[in-house]
């Protein structure tokens, strides 16, 4: 090793130090710019959050039904309409779903046969052909109510999983809220009026997912 050599060591040791402290700056400064800070009970928080689908379905079903019963449309004239034209009805009632619309729709009328989950009910002005059938339980079944607003989207949940485990938790809330005092069996008979959604797939048959049934 020459004189010269020995004489640069000390400054070349020098700007490894520098060069190594600057690096180290750099990483850190990376790290800071790549950390988002969430907030305790801020939405990002909620969203990193476990899905509760029970307290989803507590939360949404009221803010459904009063959307529901504020636009829901008289049987009678829902059905003009569809034998109108299904489509121009579908589209003027109801919210667009990839299996048809999601309609809301009110009535009173006489409950008659009962089986499996439905009770069928006689509306009084509705077509002798049409046949409207309430779910009443104890199994629910569909998303109608999920998809009754537009106003929940696939695209607001971490998979599919948690977009069914929705739907489902609004039902259960209906059968909860909605169905938890009557006995569906003991209805053969009695007058109900009902508000609730249905999707319009076949014009003959209605199937009613309630948000209200009155016993009268």
């Amino acid at each position: 090793m020459t004189d010269a050599t020995l004489a640069k060591s000390p400054q070349s040791a020098k700007n490894y130090r520098w060069i190594g402290i600057a690096a180290a700056v750099v990483l850190v400064g990376a790290m800071v710019f790549d950390t988002t800070i969430v907030r305790i009970g801020s939405e990002a928080d909620v969203q990193v959050q476990k899905f509760s689908p029970e307290a989803y379905g507590a939360e949404q079903f009221p803010l459904i039904k009063q959307s529901v019963e504020t636009r829901a449309v008289d049987a009678v004239e829902l059905s003009q309409a569809i034998a109108a034209d299904k489509k121009a009805a579908g589209e003027k009632y109801g919210i667009a779903t990839s299996a048809g619309p999601v309609i809301p729709v009110k009535f009173t009328g006489v409950v008659g046969e009962r089986k499996a989950n439905y009770n069928v009910v006689a509306v009084e002005g509705l077509p002798a052909e049409l046949t409207v059938r309430v779910q009443t339980g104890p199994a629910l079944n569909g998303t109608d109510l999920r998809d009754a607003t537009g106003q929940i989207e696939f695209g607001q949940f971490k998979n599919q999983i948690e977009y069914q485990d929705a739907g489902s938790a609004i039902n259960n809330e209906v059968k909860k809220v909605v169905l938890g005092g009557i006995d569906p069996a003991a209805l053969d008979g009695k007058t109900v009026s009902v508000i609730g959604v249905i999707k319009l797939v076949n014009p003959k048959s209605w199937i009613v997912t309630p948000v209200r049934l009155d016993v009268q």
